[in-house]
């Protein structure tokens, strides 16, 4: 991605928090790509960097006042507002997500903001708890419900000494974000304004704490599922087991381990336009908690290991009484009578489509590249697919699932 931004302004609005920092790197790449940056600091930012740093690095003003005679004697803020390609908001603070939310007009950024008709691209920023408060949940909500994209927050380490999501994604991530914004031509931007979930991977049960019970997949399809929704223009969530593949771009990352983690991240996740659940997840746990000491092997034979069943995450929120997703999505993974056990599987959990396919060990599908895979409706109609790369799998499921939810 390297042309998508020449030439094209970008308004970047600073916010005031320690990611601050990250916002002066982000100029350097927006400008490396060709583009022009114009930066907006918040009076929170200036206790961070200074305007001289990001107008040195943008190579033009950085305007910080509302009420700046000289701007404002030509209605500045209308100029800015307009004069532009896209705003960036980044960081975006719990605080600033919630002015925009509500319409606030209180100071330069907000003005512009709130008087803007361009599109909005936010990189959120906080602590893990505030981006897990209801009230930040709701306030993304809304930003996302009037078009707001948003990519990030990645899950890490906090300045403060706690981990989780809230990091602010990385300057060219945020990049790649506003290349695939910008560059998507409107008929392409199927899911622009709705919100995805999708589960991807195995989980991983314990057994003890050097062995556990999971399976083979490895996220492949669940992932690329991520990476179509968002560059369909969704606010996607992705919540990911156990994987060794690099986060999709312009994904919201939720990593677990264990079936019971990754139900309560989904549960956290919600609402959501269309939920696609294609996590392999393990359907049985060890009865008896993992422990802190390896279980040793003393002569007798195997320990006995009574196993308990896992939550069914596909039909506890196709099945809920309230906040279903409009669209809920399952994956089918079988070795045998593939359709013939979709249509069963369909019934039993109470989604909308299941997505099945053949994953015996001649098929090569489990850690493959390729997938082969049926569409199973409530009615029972079947579509089938050739054999595709899993990418295209992705690109047509969620082409087929915007048909579905606008129909």
């Amino acid at each position: 991605m390297t042309e998508t931004l020449a030439h094209r302004r970008v308004l970047l609005v600073i916010g005031g928090g320690i990611a601050a920092y990250k916002a002066l790197d982000l100029i350097r790449r927006l400008r490396e790509r060709g583009a022009s940056v114009c930066p907006v600091l918040t009076a929170g930012a200036q206790e961070f960097v200074t305007p001289l740093a990001a107008a040195a690095l943008a190579g033009e003003r950085a305007h910080t006042d509302l009420f700046d005679r000289a701007s404002e004697a030509e209605i500045g803020h209308i100029k800015l507002a307009r004069q532009a390609d896209a705003v960036v908001v980044a960081p975006a603070t719990a605080n600033l997500m919630a002015r925009m939310a509500g319409g606030h007009a209180a100071d330069l950024a907000t003005t512009i903001l709130l008087a803007t008709t361009l599109p909005i691209l936010i990189a959120p920023a906080m602590n893990v708890q505030m981006w897990a408060h209801p009230a930040t949940r709701r306030n993304r909500a809304v930003l996302e419900g009037d078009g707001v994209r948003i990519v990030g927050p990645n899950a890490g380490r906090m300045a403060e000494p706690e981990s989780g999501p809230g990091r602010m994604a990385e300057p060219n991530e945020i990049a790649d974000a506003l290349e695939r914004m910008l560059g998507a031509p409107a008929g392409d931007r199927l899911l622009a304004g709705r919100r995805v979930l999708v589960t991807s991977g195995p989980t991983h049960e314990p057994i003890d704490p050097v062995r556990y019970i999971a399976n083979r997949s490895s996220g492949r399809q669940g992932h690329a599922i991520a990476a179509a929704a968002a560059a369909a223009g969704a606010a996607v969530t992705l919540v990911s087991g156990p994987v060794a593949l690099p986060d999709p771009p312009g994904v919201a990352i939720v990593r677990v381990e264990t079936a019971r983690q990754m139900l309560a991240a989904v549960e956290e996740a919600l609402p959501a336009d269309i939920a696609v659940f294609a996590a392999a997840v393990a359907d049985w746990r060890p009865e008896q908690e993992a422990g802190s000491k390896k279980i040793k092997k003393d002569g007798t034979g195997p320990a006995p290991m009574p196993l308990v069943e896992n939550p069914d995450i596909l039909a506890t929120i196709a099945r809920r009484p309230s906040g279903r997703p409009p669209l809920v999505v399952g994956f089918a993974a079988e070795t045998d009578t593939v359709v013939e056990h979709a249509r069963a599987k369909i019934a039993r959990k109470g989604c909308d489509l299941i997505v099945a396919n053949d994953v015996s060990a001649e098929g090569g599908v489990m850690g493959g590249v390729d997938n082969t895979v049926h569409l199973i409706r409530r009615d029972g109609a079947v579509e089938t697919w050739p054999r595709l790369g899993k990418d295209e799998v992705a690109r047509r499921l969620v082409a087929h699932l915007a048909g579905l939810l606008a129909g």
